[in-house]
């Protein structure tokens, strides 16, 4: 009885974490363009980069766009990477 009670408290709480862990990703995602915005955008980039009439000046502004925004898509992956949790065979979360 006291082991399937541990059990279901057990089970509560990892619901709650979940629930946290969902809930801190909404906000994140409010607060923050989405990855795959960010790659399309760094891709917008890129692509004006290698316009033929793209000038030195324009090429260097570009160039320093492109890395504040491979920078922002690192630290985002970086984010998503350390909320990433494993399951073990206990049936108890831990980070990756």
């Amino acid at each position: 009885m006291e082991a399937q009670k541990a059990e279901q408290q057990n089970s509560e709480q990892q619901k709650r974490e979940c629930q946290d862990i969902e809930q801190e990703n909404r906000e994140q995602e409010e607060n923050k363009e989405t990855l795959e915005g960010l790659f399309d955008h760094l891709e917008a980039v890129i692509r004006q980069m290698e316009e033929a009439d793209t000038s030195l000046e324009e090429s260097f502004e570009l160039y320093n766009k492109g890395m504040t925004l491979l920078k922002k898509c690192t630290q985002t992956i970086d984010e998503v990477e350390k909320k990433v949790l494993v399951l073990d065979e206990n049936g108890e979360t831990h980070e990756f």
